[in-house]
């Protein structure tokens, strides 16, 4: 299993450069440029670090194409491709912050997303999972080379033949469908290159195979290079309270807070009435996310921890042989590789990596 590391949308292109070049010496994989509503844009900000490497892969996530229409995708994900001689990685998503900052609603009279549909109780965008599909099916024609005279999809359209003539890099770029839920696990496992899940845990990733399975099945090419990677946040620092605060800072991005979900969050705590009490005050979790103070109102001290404990990796230094093991449970349950996002100061928790885990990583088979 290899590392990855992703960055905050907040580091700059020439910030995003230098952590690629260290990245790269210590023998991180990929290095990942987040997509949000504000501050740099993923593309741009993976340029400089594409001039300064030669080796590491550079991605951008994640993308949705009713923020970027799949053809303009493909154009920019291509343009790095070339300028990184081929190294360039998409993970494409059904939906995310950048929907809800825009106001995004599938037609006029619709509800801004993220909406709770009555009936089905999702809160996605409309036929997320078609959404997904064609994106990748148009992407797949634009990187084979040929001319497509026109793309007639449910959801999206090309009108205008298309063909991609300018990159003259070895390989082409990489597709990864951001697939958590079933129906999107099997299918970017029937259709994608790999599939990025958001927090899993070792222990969710039985039912993660049982869904890439029945994709496989309905794959109509060899499965020989397929990735599965994986979100998971990292907290460690040399000072166990400061990753304690930046920890409680962020639990409200966790995918079993953000999402209210009492079975996911359930494993991580003591009871049915902790974790009703979580939902209840979810809102309050969003606090400390913007004052920076890691104060979570009528939450105690020791629930935090254990979400902490159970969703991420925090702590002091002492802490990193304990998530080494997690780490190589994840190796074992299949995981291809591990993207593990940074948060404050990030060329220190990348030289904590590339000094207590990679080495310890590299000889586990």
């Amino acid at each position: 299993m290899d590392i990855d590391i992703i960055l905050e949308c907040n580091v700059s292109p020439a910030q995003v450069a230098e952590l690629a070049v260290e990245a790269e010496k210590l023998g991180v994989r990929a290095i990942w440029t987040s997509n949000y509503h504000q501050d740099y844009d993923c593309y741009m900000a993976l340029m400089p670090a594409a001039a300064a490497t030669s080796r590491i892969k550079l991605g951008v996530m994640a993308v949705t194409p009713w923020e970027l229409h799949p053809l303009k995708m493909a154009n920019a994900t291509h343009t790095l491709n070339q300028y990184s001689k081929g190294r360039a990685l998409v993970s494409i998503s059904g939906g995310g912050g950048v929907l809800g900052a825009i106001g995004w609603r599938i037609d006029k009279d619709a509800p801004i997303w993220p909406f709770k549909d009555p009936v089905t109780l999702a809160r996605y965008p409309e036929r997320r999972v078609r959404g997904l599909i064609e994106t990748i099916e148009i992407l797949n024609l634009f990187r084979s080379g040929k001319m497509t005279f026109n793309y007639d999809g449910e959801i999206f359209q090309i009108t205008r033949p298309f063909q991609n003539k300018f990159d003259q890099s070895d390989e082409p770029f990489f597709i990864y469908g951001c697939c958590s839920g079933p129906m999107m696990i099997r299918a970017g496992a029937r259709i994608a290159d790999g599939v990025f899940l958001s927090d899993y845990t070792p222990e969710m990733m039985p039912v993660a195979h049982e869904n890439l399975e029945r994709g496989f099945a309905k794959r109509e090419w060899p499965r020989d290079n397929f990735r599965i990677n994986n979100f998971w946040a990292w907290h460690i620092k040399k000072d166990p309270e400061q990753s304690r605060i930046e920890g409680k800072n962020e639990l409200i991005w966790r995918g079993a807070i953000a999402g209210k979900y009492a079975h996911d969050i359930r494993p991580h705590v003591d009871s049915d009435e902790e974790t009703q009490m979580i939902i209840d005050n979810w809102d309050n979790f969003l606090q400390p996310f913007w004052k920076r103070d890691g104060i979570i109102p009528n939450v105690p001290e020791a629930t935090a921890t254990k979400l902490l404990d159970g969703m991420s990796s925090w702590g002091g230094i002492d802490a990193i042989d304990g998530e080494i093991e997690r780490y190589k449970a994840f190796a074992d349950a299949g995981l291809t590789e591990l993207s593990l996002r940074l948060f404050d100061n990030p060329m220190d928790s990348l030289q904590l990596i590339g000094e207590h885990v990679l080495p310890k990583l590299r000889d586990y088979q």
